[in-house]
C-alpha cells in the first residue's frame, strides 16, 4: 500500500506517479503507454498550438480512459533585442560557417508561448482533469477561469518561498524541483540557479511549509528514488528521464545513443539553448559556449539562432546543437515500453517500502 494516497484519490489514477511534460521529445504516444501503465499522462502545450494540443488531448481521450494533464508554460514574454541576438550569432558564427549554414537566411522565430485566454479558452473547452504550469501561476483571471472548468492546478516550485506562494495564490498541488531535474528550471522567484536545493534537502522543507500534496521531482528514476521521497513526505513523484529512451517517445536516434552513453557527471545546467536556466547532457555548444554565457538572449530567444544549426548537424547525426534535456539519473534510464516501465517503478517502489517498514 502507498503510505500516502491523497494523489491517487485526487489524480484516480493506479499510482501516485506523474509523467513529466517534456516539450519537443513526447506526444500522446508516450501519454497513453504512461497512462495505460498507471500514471498521470502529461502533455506540454507550451510549444503547440491551440490546434494541436486539442488533436493530441482527443487522441489520447479515444485511446484511454485515464485522466490527462495539460501543462503551459506562465513566464512574462521577453520582447526580441535585435543587437542582442545579432550578436549571438555573431557568437555562433564560427559553427554556421563549418556547417555551411547562410547566417543571412531567415529564421523562425523560436516558440515557446505563455498560457494566455486562447489557451484558457481550450481548457475549458476539454476540461482536463489537471493543468499544471511552469514558471509560477498565470494571472488571477486566467487562473480562476481553469478553476472554474474543474481543473486541478499544480506547479513547479524550486525554492520553499515559491511553494508557499504557490499555495497561497492557488495550487492545488505543489512540484518540488529539485536541483538534479532535467528540462527548465520552475524558478520564478528567484534567478540564481547557484542556490537552487535539491530533491532530499527540499522536498521535506515543502512538505513542511504547505499543506498540499507535493510531488517530488529531481533524480527519481527507478523505485528506490520513489520509496526514498514518499520517506521524505511526499504523496507522489514526477518522472521524465527514465522515459526518454522508451519506444513511445519522440526522441531522435542520435540522442537516444548520447542518453544511453551518457555517465553520471554528464548533464549540467545551461542556459546557452534557449535563454534560461535548464539541465541537459551536455552537448558541443554547451561545452564551447557556456554552459552559462551572458551573451543568450533572453528566454526563448537563444534558440532562435540554434535551430539551423541543430537540423544541420542532426542531417549528420549528430546532436551538437540539439537539447538533450535529461536529469541527473540519466544513467538509471531503460529501454523499455512506457506502461512496462511504469509498472516496474511502481511495484519497485512498494517493494522497496514494504521491505523498509518490515525491519
Amino acid at each position: 500500500m502507498w503510505p500516502d494516497r491523497r494523489l491517487i484519490e485526487l489524480f484516480e489514477t493506479e499510482f501516485p506517479i506523474v509523467l513529466a511534460p517534456m516539450a519537443g521529445v513526447m506526444n500522446a504516444e508516450l501519454m497513453i503507454a504512461a497512462a495505460e501503465g498507471g500514471a498521470l499522462g502529461s502533455l506540454p502545450c507550451a510549444m503547440l498550438s491551440v490546434e494541436k494540443a486539442r488533436e493530441q488531448v482527443n487522441i489520447f481521450r479515444q485511446r484511454v480512459s485515464a485522466p490527462v494533464n495539460m501543462n503551459f508554460f506562465c513566464h512574462t514574454p521577453a520582447d526580441a533585442d535585435a543587437k542582442r541576438e545579432a550578436g549571438w550569432k555573431q557568437r555562433l558564427a564560427a559553427y554556421y560557417e563549418e556547417f555551411g549554414v547562410d547566417p543571412a537566411a531567415p529564421i523562425n522565430a523560436a516558440n515557446r508561448a505563455p498560457f494566455d485566454a486562447a489557451m484558457c479558452g481550450l481548457v475549458e473547452e476539454l476540461k482536463p482533469e489537471v493543468v499544471s504550469f511552469h514558471f509560477g501561476l498565470p494571472g488571477q483571471a486566467l487562473l480562476e477561469r481553469v478553476k472554474a472548468a474543474g481543473c486541478i492546478v499544480m506547479s513547479s516550485a524550486t525554492i520553499v518561498k515559491e511553494a508557499i506562494w504557490l499555495e497561497e495564490n492557488g495550487a492545488d498541488v505543489i512540484i518540488a524541483q529539485g536541483a538534479e531535474a532535467g528540462g527548465h528550471r520552475g524558478m520564478f522567484l528567484t534567478e540564481n540557479i547557484a542556490e537552487q536545493p535539491g530533491t532530499f534537502a527540499l522536498v521535506p522543507q515543502v512538505v513542511d511549509a504547505v499543506k498540499v500534496p507535493v510531488i517530488a521531482a529531481g533524480g527519481i528514476a527507478d523505485g528506490r528514488g520513489i520509496a526514498a521521497a514518499f520517506a521524505l513526505g511526499a504523496a507522489g513523484v514526477q518522472i521524465g528521464t527514465a522515459y526518454l529512451r522508451c519506444p513511445e517517445s519522440r526522441v531522435s536516434a542520435p540522442a537516444r545513443v548520447a542518453l544511453a552513453q551518457a555517465p553520471d557527471d554528464a548533464t549540467v545546467i545551461t542556459n546557452v539553448m534557449t535563454g534560461r536556466p535548464a539541465r541537459g547532457v551536455a552537448n558541443r555548444v554547451m561545452r564551447e559556449v557556456g554552459p552559462i554565457s551572458p551573451d543568450a538572449p533572453a528566454f526563448p530567444h537563444a534558440a532562435t539562432a540554434l535551430a539551423p544549426l541543430k537540423a544541420a548537424a542532426e542531417k549528420l547525426g549528430r546532436v551538437d546543437f540539439t537539447n538533450l534535456w535529461a536529469g541527473q539519473a540519466v544513467r538509471l534510464g531503460r529501454e523499455m515500453p512506457a506502461a512496462e516501465l511504469t509498472r516496474a517503478l511502481a511495484g519497485a517502489a512498494l517493494a522497496r517500502m514494504s521491505q523498509m517498514a518490515g525491519r
